[in-house]
Parts: C-alpha cells; structure tokens; sequence
C-alpha cells in the first residue's frame, strides 16, 4: 500500500535530523552508503500476521550514514510479511488500526522534521 500525496515524498532532509525523528518514532533503519530504509513492525496479534511500515529515501548529496548527507524521500509503503517470501505491497487488505496508526507516524514525522528540509 502506497501513501502518496503525503508532502513528504520528494522532501530533502539532513540524514541526522531525519535518522534522529525516525529513531523517535520508533522506527528502526538500515543503509547501503545511497539507500536508507526506515522500518516500523506491527505484529497483529488477532490475526498472527506481521507487517512493515517502509520510509525509503536515497542520497542526492553526500553518502549514508555521514550526518549532513541530503536524503531524499521516497513514497511511504506498507506491506505485510510472508514467511520465507518477503514483504508484499500490492494486493493486501490491510487492518484499518494499522493504516491509521501508519498514517499518524507520517503526520508526526512531518510534524517533526526541520523547518530547514528543503
């Protein structure tokens, strides 16, 4: 599931400020020197099933993790965790408390984010 329209897609962001909101929220992250993924896990326990909320962005200048890199971010996504398979994106209901909690961390992080983000 996709988060489009969200004012944050396309925003650029100092990697620092952006890993410090990120860790705040809860999120967990990892990097390969021009991608960053930020991770939030639901596990639903009613129905056993686990799902990853995806912040991506990638470096328009400088490296990750170096702490004034420029980050651009990308489309938020949710998706839900198939065992050995993968996260899948496209074709899933997703339980409505997740999406609303899903959509409350991006108000937050953009609530959050420097006034400075160009």
């Amino acid at each position: 599931m996709k988060f489009e329209a969200t004012e944050l897609e396309g925003m650029e962001v100092e990697f620092q400020a952006l890993e410090e909101v990120m860790d705040g929220l809860g999120f967990t992250h990892v990097y390969d020197y021009e991608r960053v993924t930020f991770d939030y896990k639901f596990v639903d326990q009613v129905r056993d099933d686990v799902y990853y909320f995806r912040v991506q962005g990638y470096a328009v200048e400088g490296e990750v993790p170096m702490p004034h890199s420029v980050i651009k971010i990308m489309t938020a996504l949710l998706g839900k965790h198939y065992y050995p398979h993968g996260v899948e994106y496209e074709g899933e209901e997703f339980p409505k408390h997740i999406v609303d909690k899903s959509k409350k961390k991006l108000e937050s992080l953009k609530e959050q984010l420097p006034n400075e983000s160009r």
